[in-house]
C-alpha cells in the first residue's frame, strides 16, 4: 500500500479555506485516490474539545502563549489520532490549518516568540510536516468582509482588530517566502473556479508522483 500525502490550507480568515478543500478532495477522489478532510484545531475528539476553548469567547480571552499551549495539545492528538494513522492506511489527508497558523496567528498576530514556537513543535508533533502548504492570500478587508458574509456571529479570532488581521497576512507571506519548497501562495482574490484550478494545478505539479 503506498503512504498517504498530507496536504495543509493556510490563510487567513475569509480565505475560502474551506470550499477550496472540498473541491481538491472532489478532484483528487475522482482520480480514484482515498481522501480525509480534517482541521485545525479539532479533527479527533479530544482536539474538538480543545477547539471550543480556543474560538469561543472573548478575543482578549487567553494571550499567546496560552493559545499556542492549547493549539499544539489539540495538534497532538489531531496527529496522532487521526492524521498518521490515515496516512499510514493510504489516504490523502486535507487539512484546515497546521502549525504554519500557529506561527501566524500566535507568532505574528500576538507576538509569541519563533523559538517557544518551534519548542512546542518538537515537543508535540516532532519533525512532522505536510508535503505540500497552500497558502491562500487576500487582502485583509475582502476577508473580513468574506468571513461577516458568513454570518455565523465571528469567532474570537474573526473579531480581533484589523491590525491583528494584517500582521497574519504578513506572517502568511513571510512563511510562503521563507519556505518555498513546501508552500504554494495562491491568489484567492479571485473566483472559485479559477483558484480551484491553480491549486489543482500546483497539487499536479508537485505531488504527481503520488497520483499515478
Amino acid at each position: 500500500m503506498s503512504q498517504g500525502r498530507f496536504i495543509t490550507f493556510e490563510g487567513g480568515e475569509g480565505s475560502g479555506k474551506s470550499t477550496q478543500i472540498k473541491k481538491l478532495s472532489d478532484f483528487l477522489k475522482n482520480l480514484e485516490q482515498d481522501v480525509i478532510m480534517t482541521r485545525e484545531p479539532g479533527g479527533s475528539h479530544g482536539a474538538e474539545e480543545l477547539r471550543k476553548l480556543l474560538v469561543e469567547g472573548e478575543p482578549g480571552r487567553w494571550d499567546g502563549v496560552t493559545e499556542a499551549l492549547l493549539h499544539f495539545a489539540a495538534r497532538r492528538d489531531h496527529v496522532e489520532r487521526t492524521i498518521h494513522p490515515a496516512l499510514s492506511r493510504g489516504v490523502w489527508v486535507l487539512c484546515d490549518r497546521f502549525v504554519d497558523s500557529t506561527v501566524a496567528y500566535q507568532g505574528y498576530g500576538h507576538g509569541l516568540s519563533r523559538d517557544v514556537i518551534e519548542a512546542l513543535r518538537e515537543i508535540a508533533i516532532g519533525d512532522f510536516w505536510p508535503d505540500l502548504t497552500l497558502i491562500l492570500d487576500v487582502p485583509v478587508e475582502l476577508g473580513l468582509n468574506r468571513a461577516a458574509s458568513r454570518n455565523t456571529g465571528g469567532d474570537r479570532y474573526e473579531r480581533m482588530d484589523r491590525d491583528f488581521h494584517q500582521r497574519l497576512r504578513d506572517g502568511f507571506l513571510a512563511i510562503a517566502a521563507e519556505q518555498p519548497n513546501r508552500c504554494a501562495l495562491i491568489n484567492a482574490e479571485r473566483d472559485i473556479e479559477t483558484v480551484s484550478r491553480d491549486i489543482t494545478s500546483v497539487v499536479t505539479e508537485r505531488l504527481s508522483f503520488a497520483l499515478s
